[in-house]
Parts: structure tokens; C-alpha cells; sequence
């Protein structure tokens, strides 16, 4: 089982988005755990402050360091030494590598700040990782932790049921997934690809490794400078002259 903890001032924003769907159901059936906790709990202030303004001035308010902290000790017995992910928009870009790196660990902790964030001691006392999902700014981190832990669980084995389910999505290989069809065969005048209804499983999986080529090209230009190109890749791009 993969336990994630959370360190929020919102557990409730946490708990009721997780709950549903394939993640819902990954708790219940053990797959992954997902504890919040209210780092206000930890405040030693009577009015449960955990905010104050920032030395030197400016606008905003800045997280103390001493509920966090202390939130943060009340979970190392059941988290251990798991490494503590503090979301924010200076932190490196989380991926689908980044991803898979952290669904091999057993715990991990998110941090999640508020307001114009948190006290830099805190950061240097106990976080392992600073991530981003973006060059943009949230409200609070709690939105990229329930990002984050949806992308790490469905990585997790027991998860999504079949690990097949995850295998040829966007980025795993590092390109976009090929275009997806269902029933029925024809909508709107536009038909699926006969390929796909013609039962021949090599040519399936080679029109849909060149469409993924093709859609990694067109939208995403930059992926196939990285990815793992075959023979047979390299050679379809160059007689349909797309640049790589």
C-alpha cells in the first residue's frame, strides 16, 4: 500500500476530492492510503492563527514555521524519513518521469502553502523537493498535491486494475498518445480508421505508433527531440518529412 500524507490548512478540500472515482476506490480497496492534516491543529496561538506578516514588509502573509513543523513531526512515526514535497511555482516541473520516479516510493508527504507561502526555515528543515505543475500561480498548493497524488497513484500496481491501462498513454514513451476511437463507426460523416476495425494487431500497433509520432509532432515538437526514436520511427519521419 502506498500512503500519502498531506499538510494543508484545507484537509476537507483533500479528503471529499480524493474520495471519488478510481482513487476513491483504490482507498477502500487498500491500494493507496491518503491522510490530511490540519496544520492549524498544530497552532499555538488561541485564535489558531498560522500566518503573520512578513519581516521587511511587503504585501501577504507568510505560513509560521512552528505549526508546520510541528504537523510535520506528528506524522514521521507512520511516514518515516518519506520524502516531503513542498508545492510551489519556483519548484522543478513535475512530469510524467517525475511521476513514475515518486510511485516507487512507499510514503510521501506534500506540503501545502498558502498566502505568499511559507517561512524559508521550514523549507530548509524538512523539505526533500520543490515542485511545480506550471509557470502560473494557485491559490494554494492543495490543488497540485491532488494533481500530483492522482498522477502518482494510477502508477500504483492494483490501481487502475489493468497496468496495461497506463502503458501507451501520453508521455509514458515520451510522446503523445495516438488518436482513440469507439462505437459506433461513423459519426458525423467522419469514420474510424479502418486499420483499426481490420483485426490485424501489427498493423494496428504500427499505425498507431505513427500517428503518436505525427500528434507528438504537430502539438507537442519539443517531446520528440527527447524520445526514444526506433529505426523504423526515425525512417517514417523522414519520408513524411517531419523535422525531429
Amino acid at each position: 500500500m502506498k500512503h500519502y500524507f498531506v499538510l494543508t490548512l484545507f484537509p476537507e478540500m483533500i479528503q471529499e476530492t480524493l474520495s471519488h472515482s478510481i482513487l476513491g476506490r483504490a482507498q477502500r480497496d487498500g491500494f493507496i492510503s491518503i491522510e490530511a492534516i490540519n496544520i492549524r491543529d498544530f497552532s499555538m496561538n488561541k485564535h489558531l492563527q498560522v500566518d503573520d506578516y512578513p519581516y521587511g514588509g511587503g504585501a501577504g502573509m507568510v505560513m509560521q514555521p512552528q505549526p508546520i513543523f510541528d504537523a510535520y513531526q506528528s506524522i514521521l512515526p507512520k511516514a518515516g524519513k518519506a520524502r516531503v514535497l513542498y508545492m510551489t511555482p519556483q519548484g522543478k516541473p513535475f512530469t510524467q518521469r517525475m511521476a513514475e520516479e515518486l510511485a516507487q516510493e512507499e510514503s510521501l508527504v506534500f506540503l501545502c502553502g498558502h498566502y505568499e507561502g511559507v517561512d524559508e526555515r521550514v523549507i530548509e528543515e524538512i523539505v526533500t523537493d520543490e515542485i511545480s505543475l506550471g509557470d502560473f500561480v494557485l491559490t494554494g498548493g492543495e490543488l497540485a498535491a491532488i494533481t500530483m497524488i492522482d498522477a502518482v497513484s494510477r502508477l500504483t500496481p492494483g490501481v487502475l486494475g489493468k497496468e496495461a491501462s497506463f502503458e501507451d498513454e501520453s508521455f509514458s514513451q515520451g510522446l503523445l498518445e495516438y488518436p482513440q476511437y469507439t462505437r459506433p463507426p461513423v459519426f458525423k460523416d467522419r469514420e474510424v480508421p479502418k486499420v483499426l476495425l481490420s483485426g490485424h494487431h501489427g498493423n494496428v500497433e504500427k499505425w498507431r505508433r505513427e500517428q503518436a509520432l505525427i500528434r507528438t509532432a504537430q502539438k507537442r515538437p519539443d517531446l520528440l527531440e527527447k524520445a526514444e526514436l526506433s529505426q523504423e520511427d526515425i525512417k517514417f519521419l523522414k519520408k513524411n518529412n517531419i523535422k525531429f
